[in-house]
């Protein structure tokens, strides 16, 4: 008898604990352009809220986002906060590749921006055949629920310039060991490169001791969703080849990887899908 209730009380004890999974998701969200007509970002920025909020997503890197954009998402977040600036100034200039975070579950430790360049902290900068300045923001964080410790960045490579692209995944490797040393790593991004591309093979480079792992190949169940991640707002993915990735270093363990095509009549949240990952340190 002794040993049925302590096996129920273990049972109990073990259903009650609360969950150790994380949400994670990047999300090009569409610069506010008015030449988008009725794709503009007046017709869509509670469609981008209310998938961010209806998954639950806990950390969230968003790309294209103007600062008016940061301003709505961030009213209709309520639990979370940001970090990033505008990659023209490091404030408010420009697009934002920014990280969102639910401030019930995550704390913020530190943050910082470098840009994409040969003169990685100046704000601004450009370097190789870029046609736009890029950048990327860094935050480290400790899980509130497990205490445990890691570092997000967050991305959005040049559309153009292929040895920018390249550059810049040779940076983002040697940042990452530079800022998170051997702590674990979530990095989203639009990388504007299909798997094959060199940039992700860069980055996947198993060769390279520095190499980032891509959460979908590691997934405990099958992804779910199109492969393709980029629709232009057509009534379809281009094609079946991602550019959106979450990468991870460390000792992450996946429990699924989706990619989020909702639509409401036909018309999307965004010209890119969202990309989402539900991730958990071991």
């Amino acid at each position: 008898m002794k040993k049925y209730f302590l096996f129920t009380a273990i049972l109990f004890f073990s259903s009650s604990l609360p969950a150790q999974e994380l949400t994670v998701m990047t999300f090009n969200i569409r610069l506010n352009i008015a030449s988008d007509s009725l794709n503009a970002w007046p017709y869509r920025k509670d469609k981008c809220a209310s998938q961010i909020l209806f998954h639950e997503v806990q950390l969230l890197g968003v790309q294209e986002a103007l600062h008016n954009q940061m301003v709505d998402l961030k009213d209709r977040l309520p639990k979370f906060k940001y970090v990033g600036g505008g990659r023209d100034d490091g404030k408010e200039k420009g697009e934002y590749s920014a990280i969102f975070y639910d401030t019930t579950r995550l704390q913020l430790l530190v943050t910082k921006m470098f840009w994409l360049s040969e003169t990685p902290e100046v704000p601004g900068s450009k370097s190789w055949d870029a046609a736009i300045t890029r950048m990327v923001t860094w935050a480290k964080f400790k899980d509130r629920k497990t205490k445990k410790i890691f570092f997000a960045f967050n991305t959005h490579f040049d559309h153009i310039g292929k040895i920018a692209r390249r550059e810049s995944a040779k940076i983002v490797l040697n940042k990452v060991k530079e800022i998170a040393g051997t702590y674990p790593v979530i990095f989203t991004g639009d990388f504007n490169a299909e798997p094959s591309d060199e940039p992700v093979m860069i980055i996947m480079d198993k060769t390279n001791p520095l190499h980032l792992i891509d959460s979908k190949e590691s997934s405990q169940t099958p992804h779910y969703g199109p492969t393709g991640t980029f629709t232009g707002f057509q009534s379809k993915e281009r094609n079946d080849q991602p550019i959106d990735y979450i990468f991870l270093k460390g000792k992450w363990k996946v429990l699924a990887h989706a990619t989020i095509s909702q639509s409401w009549m036909g018309r999307f949240a965004s010209d890119h899908f969202a990309v989402m990952a539900e991730v958990s340190l071991y």
